[in-house]
């Protein structure tokens, strides 16, 4: 093998009688580079729009979620709950409890959902990063309030400075629904407004009210100690996954805990598959770009039939010079992986640092630049995938073409 890879520099390197064979290596060099730069530019933007959204569900998440696996509440006496603030880990546990609720503000009426939380909703989530009017408060001097959406703000057409309140019905879970009077199916509250958030998802903005756990329980009619979900803030990002172990050992099969990408299962899995779809698109490309490998190691071979007849005297066996060629082909699919694993990764650092890519148009986005982050399983990826097809495309037409010119010289 060694000899082969020394005879493979040889060829590679050594000026060619035919200066269209330079021309021809060169095009193939840079057809590989430039499908093995696209291809970590591309991943390296999933990984952007994968981060952007998942700091943005962060914003109102916490970093585990416990909840039922059957039923929509549960009672935190059902629990070791003593046990679960002592977990190696836990820097905060907070309670939620949640439901349908139709708000009216004046004439108009907008379903969504009321969320009621404890007092470490804040340390549980990033609330207080996303306000942008007011104040995260939900209770004044024995006055209830709470944080609205800012989109269900808007459909509402509320305001802070408003003296009027915020007007909730909520179902009455006990009571059966009279056709006569359907009014008398929701039990009716008010509510001040304190503060509006935004957490940039219309799920969230559209539809969620935060209040009190405990007005939430009055208006659903459920006791003291229930809960939708608890709330996990985790002390350290790296202890998640190891937290999230030790709680579902702890609570057993009646209860799922759920990092941040699981309690949003459906929309990270989409990522994934486009991310793959991307992947095997772009691959095919780059094995369209690899096929131009075959056409230089055809020339080269004719350029190199004399040192095959050489080799061939010298007692070289046909597996050599099948060696020597498919060396090469690799090579050559090699040197345009790495160009094009240097050049994206810088392309991916300067929009990382610089934003140089922006968003055009007057519209408010996000963030003001395409998001890309470049992570090393990503070159590795690419690197590994190129070296692959460009092996395996070279290896079949090098020993077809191998083996006809060893024929002839035999002849």
């Amino acid at each position: 093998m060694k000899i082969a890879l020394r005879i493979a520099l040889r060829y590679l390197f050594a000026k060619k009688s035919q200066n269209i064979i330079n021309i021809i290596s060169w095009i193939s060099v840079t057809g590989v580079l430039v499908g093995a730069l696209g291809l970590l530019v591309v991943l390296s933007v999933f990984n952007g729009l994968h981060s952007l959204i998942g700091n943005l569900y962060g914003s109102f998440d916490p970093d585990l979620k416990i909840e039922a696996e059957r039923g929509k509440v549960f009672h935190i006496d059902s629990i070791p709950y003593q046990a679960l603030l002592e977990t190696e880990g836990v820097r905060a546990v907070g309670q939620a409890l949640e439901d349908h609720t139709l708000f009216r503000f004046g004439k108009r009426q907008v379903p969504g959902r009321l969320l009621g939380v404890d007092e470490q909703f804040n340390q549980i989530s990033g609330i207080d990063s996303i306000i942008i009017d007011g104040e995260f408060r939900l209770r004044d001097k024995g006055l209830e309030e709470g944080v609205v959406g800012y989109l269900l703000a808007d459909q509402l057409g509320l305001r802070l400075n408003f003296v009027t309140p915020l007007l909730l019905y909520t179902p009455e879970r006990e009571r059966r629904i009279n056709p006569a009077r359907p009014d008398q199916a929701f039990r009716s509250s008010y509510l001040q407004p304190s503060g509006i958030f935004q957490v940039n998802q219309i799920d969230y903005d559209a539809t969620y009210t935060l209040v009190h756990i405990d007005k939430a329980r009055e208006a659903f009619s459920y006791p003291s100690g229930t809960v939708s979900w608890l709330g996990i803030g985790v002390a350290q990002t790296k202890q998640i996954d190891a937290v999230q172990s030790r709680l579902s050992s702890l609570l057993g099969p009646d209860y799922k805990v759920s990092n941040r990408e699981e309690q949003h299962a459906t929309f990270f899995k989409m990522m994934k598959v486009e991310r793959l779809m991307a992947y095997l698109i772009l691959s095919f490309i780059l094995l369209i770009a690899i096929f131009n490998v075959i056409g230089t190691l055809s020339m080269l071979i004719f350029e190199k039939r004399e040192s095959i007849a050489t080799l061939r005297s010298m007692g070289a066996q046909r597996r050599l010079i099948h060696q020597i060629f498919l060396i090469e082909g690799w090579l050559i699919s090699l040197a345009g992986a790495l160009g094009g694993l240097l050049l994206g990764g810088i392309l991916v650092w300067l929009q990382q640092t610089y934003g140089l890519v922006r968003f055009q148009g007057g519209g408010n986005f996000i963030v003001e630049a395409y998001p890309v982050v470049l992570r090393a399983q990503d070159l590795l990826t690419v690197f590994v995938t190129v070296s692959l097809t460009g092996f395996v495309a070279a290896w079949y037409p090098v020993r077809v073409i191998v083996r006809r010119y060893y024929a002839e010289l035999q002849q």
